[in-house]
């Protein structure tokens, strides 16, 4: 594992609607390095703000005030069209709520990140086929989204996550609607992503997850601020 941090956040904060009445401050004085291949946890209660941070993280928005930089780029100056480029091509997110659309076919749904990139029709096809294998859903391709199960539409979820083989993953409680069996392999397979130089950053609070040898570090995240594991 590489000692140069990918991920580094200097005196974050993240309001949501600032300066108004219902004005929220979801992350305060946040300071996190996380190095290149490493695997870490962001533990925490509901509205702790570690969803915020992942979001961050994603690309998803900058920062209300303070640095913060992914893979050496610098969120705080980038436009938004920027972030969703940037988002794009270096970050896989695993969604808590799947954002899946139900009325396309599961082979659809986990192409949709390659559309952008003019990547052929013959070459989608192959590499959707390889992480359906992999996640053990290549049966349900040509179903509609609608019509498989929770634990499936998780396993569509990450298979699109990773399909622009990006070097930054994020996944959001990724094991919550996966069985044992399930959560143990998907856990395998992200710390197996590691020797393909992946970063990894969960927010989890399953022992299947924080437990797991492969993960380096918990942060644990209470009332917007990191209260241990920052380094």
């Amino acid at each position: 594992m590489e000692n140069t941090p990918q991920i580094e956040l200097t005196s974050v904060h993240k309001y949501y609607n600032q300066g108004q009445e219902n004005e929220v401050h979801a992350l305060k004085d946040v300071n996190l390095s996380i190095a290149r291949q490493e695997i870490v946890c962001l533990r925490g209660p509901s509205g702790s703000g570690k969803t915020t941070l992942l979001c961050l993280i994603g690309c998803v928005f900058g920062p209300s005030s303070g640095r913060a930089a992914v893979g050496g780029k610098q969120l705080q100056r980038m436009p938004d069209e920027f972030l969703t480029k940037y988002r794009r091509e270096t970050i896989g997110f695993i969604f808590q709520h799947f954002n899946i659309l139900p009325h396309l076919s599961v082979e659809k749904n986990v192409a949709l990140p390659l559309l952008p990139l003019g990547i052929s029709p013959r070459e989608q096809k192959s590499r959707v086929g390889v992480l359906l294998e992999r996640f053990g859903i290549e049966h349900r391709k040509n179903f509609k989204a609608s019509q498989i199960s929770g634990g499936e539409l998780q396993r569509v979820a990450i298979a699109r996550a990773l399909i622009n083989d990006p070097p930054i993953i994020l996944a959001d409680e990724p094991t919550a609607h996966l069985d044992s069996r399930r959560s143990h392999e998907l856990m395998e397979y992200l710390v197996s992503l590691r020797q393909d130089g992946k970063t990894i950053i969960l927010t989890s609070h399953d022992p299947l997850v924080t437990e797991h040898a492969g993960v380096d570090r918990i942060v644990d995240v209470q009332d917007g601020c990191i209260v241990s594991g920052s380094r």
